[in-house]
């Protein structure tokens, strides 16, 4: 796989035209995907933004855990929640057996209690289903949320379903959606005026320690890059990645890629192509 990763970016230097824009890019990027490949990019603080479909609709998949991830740390800024207290995990709260939950895996039998901050860290860092819909419960379910992303002037993100919710059909997998442009807005909030900024440092810490899709943004960027990531999957209904990438002057660089309809590992390689390419373009300037 990382040799056919390789391959294909030097095809992309080779055949793309001197001085394509970024957005030209990201479209012959797109087009080998065989799929429908959302993209925007955009360092945090400027306005400027390229991408392909920036104002169409992907559903989310575990994306969304990023926007509970913000809503919980937001009621903990506002002393409604601490990051050490204690959560009793219901076995009515377990997600089905196909999807990835270690906690319910480690207690079977349910009501134990786990702390936020475990909860988060879970959540975020290795994609725990169980772990999101709790805090998505102690956050006031998937309205508040919504309500929450709202308060940061995000408009095209929705939380409608937890991730229980989500099972039984593709209808049901479609209710937590966002635009390219939409999730580009919400890293812009996270970086620089959703939280505290002590908040903000332990989410971004535990989307870098993500152990989620280590060939997607993160595939073919330089190694020790710092990416803060969370990553979203529905077979071939959806590859996502999205996330915050710290380049080497220190600048960061917000990066939201949604593939839907091409199958992995291509589509992960995809997604590393488009971050590869926004790299480039942003280091040389």
């Amino acid at each position: 796989m990382g040799h056919s990763i390789c391959f294909g970016i030097i095809l992309l230097v080779a055949f793309l035209p001197t001085g394509s824009s970024l957005t030209a890019q990201f479209d012959w990027i797109a087009r080998k995907a065989g799929g429908r490949v959302g993209a925007a990019v955009s360092l945090i603080g400027e306005k400027e933004i390229s991408g392909l479909r920036l104002g169409e609709r992907f559903p989310m998949a575990s994306v969304f855990k990023l926007p509970v991830g913000m809503a919980v740390l937001r009621k903990v800024d506002q002393g409604k929640l601490s990051l050490d207290q204690k959560v009793v995990v219901r076995k009515s709260d377990f997600v089905p057996s196909g999807s990835y939950s270690a906690i319910r895996d480690q207690h079977p039998a349910g009501n134990f209690e786990i702390s936020v901050r475990e909860l988060l860290r879970v959540m975020m860092c290795y994609s725990d289903g169980t772990a999101c819909d709790v805090l998505l419960r102690i956050a006031g379910g998937p309205a508040a949320v919504t309500e929450y992303v709202r308060s940061l002037k995000v408009k095209e993100v929705v939380v409608e379903t937890t991730q229980k919710g989500m099972y039984g059909s593709p209808q049901k997998q479609q209710r937590n959606w966002a635009t390219p442009r939409g999730l580009l807005e919400l890293l812009r909030a996270l970086q620089t005026a959703s939280l505290s900024p002590a908040r903000r440092d332990l989410l971004l810490q535990f989307m870098a320690e993500s152990a989620t899709g280590p060939g997607r943004i993160k595939g073919l960027l330089p190694p020790g890059t710092v990416v803060s990531h969370k990553t979203g999957s529905l077979g071939a209904r959806a590859i996502n990645d999205v996330g915050i990438v710290t380049l080497p002057d220190g600048r960061r660089l917000g990066i939201a890629v949604f593939v839907s309809g091409s199958q992995e590992p291509a589509a992960e390689r995809f997604i590393a192509e488009i971050a590869r390419a926004a790299w480039d373009h942003y280091t040389a300037k």
